[in-house]
């Protein structure tokens, strides 16, 4: 039950934030201002992005990673609710930011989800999964 609960809020609470400010840091440079200005936002992007988001969203890729390692699910060996939570940000990471090689087991546990028929009946009626892309 820890696990449990531990996994549904760091979704949101802690998952999300660094994937969240991501999206925002990506952005900013490609918004509409004046063309000096271009140059120095960037700059600032890149350095936040570079100094803070980036190492604090690999830490928690790395945290996740090691936690995948010790079941198959995020809250132990059955499917829950908790894994609901983990996909978006797991998604989001894959679009955004990438899951490489040293990343098997979020990779797998996309897979996972995708493989299981309510995420296929889900597409089959919603359409395709859009909402981790930009």
């Amino acid at each position: 039950h820890l696990r449990y609960t531990y996994w549904l809020h760091f979704a949101e609470g802690s998952a999300m934030p660094p994937l969240l400010l991501k999206l925002i840091f990506d952005e900013i440079p490609r918004k509409r201002m004046p063309f000096f200005a271009r140059p120095i936002a960037r700059g600032i992007s890149r350095k936040v992005l570079d100094t803070f988001v980036m190492p604090n969203l690999q830490r928690q890729l790395d945290f996740m990673e090691a936690e995948l390692g010790k079941s198959e699910w995020f809250a132990g060996p059955e499917f829950t609710a908790a894994d609901i939570q983990m996909s978006f940000p797991v998604e989001s990471t894959a679009q955004r930011a990438g899951l490489d090689a040293s990343r098997p087991k979020l990779k797998a546990f996309l897979e996972r989800i995708h493989a299981r028929p309510a995420y296929r009946r889900a597409l089959e009626r919603g359409g395709p999964y859009l909402f981790a892309n930009t």
